[in-house]
C-alpha cells in the first residue's frame, strides 16, 4: 500500500505540471489583461508598460510560467490586479465552496444511492419506472433553469428561504443550493447505483450467499452494495472536484461568493492571477480525490490489493 501511494504521488507531478502549463497557456493568451484594467478607454502607452513590467507581462510566457510556479511552492499565488492577494480571495472563497460541495455531496450519497438501491431491488417495477423518467427530467433540465425556478419558488413565491445567501454561508442557508448544484449528479449517482446493482445481483457470490441463508439485508448491504459502490465511489470522487469548480452558476443564482464566483469576476476582468490560482488549487483537489478513490477500492472489495 505505501509503495502504491508514494508511485501514485510520483505521477501526479507531471500530471500537476501539465495541467497548470495548460492552463496558464490558454489564459495568457484568452486576451489583453491590461485593457481590463484601464477599462472602456485605452491605456497610454507609458501606462500600459507600467503595469506589465509590476505584474510581469512584459517577459516571455514560459518566463512567466516558471516564476509563477516558484512562487507557488512558496505558497504565493500572485495578486490580484485590484492589489489584494490571491491567497485572501482563496481564504473566503474555498470555506464557502467546501460547505456547499459538502451538502452537495451528502445528497448524492444519501438520496442518489437510496434512490438507486430501491430502484435496483424492485427493477421493472412501477418505481422504477418512476425514479427513472424523474432522473432523466432532472438530467434534461439545465442547472441554471432548476436554481432560478428553486429561487423563485422557495424563496420569492413562499419565502421558505432567502433568495440569495448571505456572506456568511452558513449550512442551513447552502441546502437549497447544494440541492441545485447536486441535481444532474444526483440522478447519474441514482442511474449508476440502480444499473450496477442489477448487474451483481446475477453474480455467484450473491447466490452463494441466499444459499447460504443469510438474510436478505446482509445480502445487500454487506455482499451486494458493497461492490456495486465501486463505480459509484468513482463517479462521486471525480464529481468532488468538478462541483468546486463548476459551481459558478449556482453561486451566480444564490450570490454565493465562493470559488465559482471568484472565477467568474477572474474571467470577466481577465485577472489571469486569480484564475490561475484558483485552478491550480483544483487540479490539486482533483488528483488528491482520485487517490482516495483508489484507496477506498480495497476497502469496498477485500480483493483489490496494490502492489
Amino acid at each position: 500500500m505505501g509503495r502504491y501511494v508514494v508511485r501514485r504521488l510520483l505521477q501526479m507531478i507531471p500530471v500537476f505540471v501539465g495541467a497548470t502549463l495548460l492552463i496558464f497557456l490558454m489564459v495568457n493568451v484568452m486576451g489583453d489583461p491590461i485593457a481590463g484594467l484601464c477599462g472602456e478607454r485605452a491605456c497610454d502607452p507609458a501606462t500600459t508598460a507600467q503595469l506589465e513590467k509590476e505584474f510581469g507581462l512584459d517577459k516571455p510566457v514560459w518566463q512567466q510560467y516558471l516564476t509563477y510556479m516558484g512562487n507557488v511552492f512558496t505558497g504565493n499565488f500572485g495578486t490580484a490586479f485590484n492589489g489584494q492577494p490571491v491567497t485572501e480571495l482563496m481564504a473566503s472563497a474555498f470555506p464557502v465552496t467546501v460547505r456547499l460541495t459538502i451538502v452537495a455531496i451528502l445528497f448524492e450519497i444519501v438520496i442518489g444511492i437510496t434512490l438507486g438501491v430501491l430502484t435496483g431491488m424492485r427493477r421493472g417495477r412501477p418505481v422504477d419506472t418512476s425514479v427513472l423518467v424523474l432522473t432523466l427530467v432532472v438530467i434534461s433540465v439545465p442547472t441554471f433553469v432548476t436554481g432560478l425556478l428553486l429561487q423563485l419558488l422557495l424563496g420569492v413565491e413562499w419565502g421558505w428561504i432567502k433568495p440569495s445567501v448571505s456572506p456568511q454561508a452558513a449550512f442551513g442557508e447552502l441546502i437549497v443550493p447544494g440541492l441545485v448544484l447536486a441535481s444532474v449528479s444526483l440522478a447519474y449517482v441514482t442511474r449508476l447505483t440502480r444499473t450496477s446493482l442489477a448487474e451483481n445481483r446475477r453474480a455467484d457470490y450473491v447466490r452463494t450467499a441466499v444459499a447460504k441463508g443469510l438474510p436478505r439485508h446482509r445480502v445487500v448491504t454487506r455482499h451486494l452494495l458493497r461492490n456495486s459502490l465501486i463505480p459509484v465511489v468513482t463517479f462521486i470522487g471525480a464529481d468532488i472536484g468538478a462541483l468546486m469548480g463548476g459551481a459558478i452558476v449556482t453561486e451566480r443564482i444564490f450570490n454565493i461568493h465562493g470559488v465559482g464566483y471568484q472565477l467568474y469576476q477572474g474571467i470577466l476582468r481577465q485577472n489571469t492571477q486569480t484564475v490561475v490560482g484558483f485552478v491550480t488549487v483544483l487540479v490539486l483537489v482533483f488528483l488528491i480525490a482520485n487517490l482516495l478513490v483508489d484507496l477506498l477500492y480495497a476497502v469496498l472489495d477485500p480483493r483489490i490489493r496494490y502492489a
